[in-house]
């Protein structure tokens, strides 16, 4: 399988992402020559692993019959000063919401899509120091 996103420049420094019909606008900042009509390249990363790994959260939760009320994922990351800066510590932060959610079966939920089945997870982790925290919100 193969997977592919067109991105095409269409002012300034602003581009068009397609990615299978869908659209999403990167920029820079109107400081740095943008017009800061979407975000920051970079910032993606972080929603793409808040996405896959939420993704893979809901899925398995709904397989263990564990009925969440509302869930977030936070993405915390640590930016290196020197060029080219990138990111070299993540946390991500999985927040649900519920009564008498069972602390075990959101841990191993957790765990099966970093470990498992978040593909972006697994590429972060080879790069990065990464750490997850949960919390329950009743």
């Amino acid at each position: 399988m193969k997977h592919i996103v067109d991105m095409a420049w269409t002012d300034k420094i602003a581009f068009e992402a397609d990615m299978d019909g869908h659209k999403v606008i990167v920029d820079a900042s109107e400081e740095v020559g943008g017009s800061d009509l979407g975000p920051r390249p970079k910032k993606l990363m972080l929603a793409s692993l808040a996405g896959c790994t939420g993704v893979d959260v809901v899925m398995i939760l709904k397989k263990m019959k564990v009925n969440i009320e509302a869930f977030n994922v936070i993405v915390e990351a640590d930016v290196t000063d020197e060029h080219p800066k990138h990111y070299n510590k993540i946390k991500v932060v999985y927040q649900f919401k519920g009564k008498d959610l069972p602390m075990e079966k959101l841990e191993k939920a957790v765990k099966l899509s970093e470990e498992k089945y978040c593909g972006v997870s697994a590429v972060y982790r080879k790069a990065m120091e990464m750490k997850t925290e949960i919390r329950i919100v009743e």
